[in-house]
C-alpha cells in the first residue's frame, strides 16, 4: 500500500510538471526615461515566482521575459512593473 501511494504520488507530481511550459513575453515599458530604470524594472520581475531570465532594453522600452506558466503569469509580471512604477503591456 505504502509503495502504490509513492506510485502515486510521483505521478501526479510528473502531470504537474507536463503541464507546466515555458512562456516568453515581450512588454512594452515607455515609462523607462534613464539608463538607470532597466535595473528597477529587471530586478521588480525578477522577483515574480517561475521567472527564469528577463532581458531589459532601455533604447527599446522593452522587457523580454521568461517564465514558467504554472507559477507566474503575464497579469504577475505587469503587476510587479506597475509596482515598482513602471506600468507594462504585452508587445503586440
Amino acid at each position: 500500500m505504502k509503495k502504490l501511494i509513492i506510485i502515486a504520488a510521483l505521478a501526479m507530481s510528473g502531470a504537474a510538471a507536463i503541464q507546466a511550459a515555458p512562456q516568453t513575453v515581450t512588454l512594452d515599458v515607455p515609462g523607462m526615461t534613464c539608463a538607470a530604470c532597466p535595473i528597477t524594472v529587471k530586478k521588480a520581475i525578477s522577483k515574480v515566482d517561475g521567472v527564469s531570465k528577463v532581458d531589459v532594453s532601455y533604447e527599446k522600452r522593452q522587457a523580454v521575459v521568461t517564465f514558467d506558466d504554472a507559477k507566474a503569469s503575464v497579469q504577475k509580471l505587469t503587476q510587479a512593473t506597475e509596482n515598482a512604477g513602471y506600468p507594462s503591456t504585452v508587445k503586440r
